[in-house]
């Protein structure tokens, strides 16, 4: 098959394509004959050496694919509810960049109806890591409040959306008045430009001084000390990357006075099993309302899958509102 593979750590360059034998499903797997691989912020660290793929998996790239079933034995077809042919979108812990790849059968969801693979193939990931902070840890209710930093990212304008769609109001933050332009397009009340604007002054202004009841971050840092300032009592402040850095000092008075709650994760080093009980949360809730037109991707670019190191450098350009696609 073909495949993207990392040459050696380094700039976008170091992506070439290559040949690689074609994975053979193990026991609780499904093969997938990938039509389109989705490219996401954890690519980059890995293709610079900072982000080593778990125990097992696949050195190739890639963590969220979508084709059609292309084997599998059949108990593991069976509970997954799919068969050989069907269309599916897949979270996989590597290996995504290539014609063929496996995945675990609970990570597996049908392509959602009206879909394409290009489309499906920007869910898996970003919806995954949105609904476990977002929803399955931190709780976000129908009325609340939450603030996204990074709203253009292909995480946020999922977390737009998700949470525009369960009821919730939506500040972001973002770089320029045309992401924050574009972040208001998707469905965002209210967006704040993080260079010319103070997001704490401006959440507490939006929401009457109550402050944001869930924040997702993913630059961590400084961040921190200014998200707990800008939370409501009780609030709480999921922490998903750490691109301004891994060190801060924030308040801990401030933290005890707002009972805050304060999580971090990743998703990778999961276990199956709990990928799979997102995975069903996301098929009962959040593909209805993809099918039913609520929540659409936001692709940004498709390229070739052969010019995965350009779509690396628009990644880490930071200039794309939404999902980077790999067409295989």
């Amino acid at each position: 098959m073909r495949a993207i593979e990392i040459s050696a750590p380094g700039g976008p360059e170091v992506l070439v394509p290559c040949e690689r034998p074609t994975p053979e499903p193990k026991a609780g797997e499904l093969l997938i004959a990938v039509q389109a691989s989705g490219v996401n912020r954890p690519d980059v660290l890995q293709r610079k050496g900072l982000y080593p793929m778990p125990p097992g998996v696949s050195d190739l790239p890639g963590l969220e694919v979508a084709g059609t079933v292309a084997g599998g034995a059949a108990a593991d077809l069976s509970a997954a509810g799919l068969a050989i042919g069907d269309p599916v979108c897949a979270l996989v812990a590597g290996g995504g960049y290539a014609e063929f790849c496996v995945a675990p059968a609970g990570q597996c969801l049908p392509m959602p109806k009206g879909l394409s693979a290009i489309e499906a193939a920007s869910l898996p990931e970003t919806f995954f890591t949105v609904w476990q902070n977002v929803f399955f840890i931190a709780g976000l209710k129908a009325g609340e409040t939450l603030l996204v930093q990074g709203g253009s990212s292909g995480i946020g304008v999922t977390a737009i959306q998700l949470a525009k769609a369960l009821g919730a109001e939506v500040i972001v933050t973002a770089g320029s008045d045309e992401k924050c332009a574009a972040c208001i397009s998707i469905g965002a009340d209210h967006a704040v430009n993080y260079r010319t604007q103070d997001f704490v002054a401006e959440t507490q202004r939006y929401t009457g001084g109550r402050g944001a009841d869930v924040v997702l971050d993913m630059v961590a840092g400084d961040y921190l000390a200014r998200e707990v300032q800008c939370l409501a009592e009780e609030g709480r402040l999921a922490v998903i990357a750490v691109q301004g850095g891994t060190a801060c000092t924030l308040d801990a008075g401030l933290l005890l006075r707002k009972r805050l709650t304060l999580t971090g994760s990743t998703l990778r080093p999961r276990s199956v099993a709990y990928k799979t009980v997102l995975a069903q949360q996301l098929r009962a809730t959040v593909w209805p309302l993809i099918e039913e037109g609520r929540i659409k991707p936001v692709i940004h670019q498709v390229f070739p899958a052969a010019q995965a190191a350009a779509a690396h450098a628009l990644m880490e350009s930071s200039t794309h509102v939404g999902k980077i696609v790999l067409s295989w």
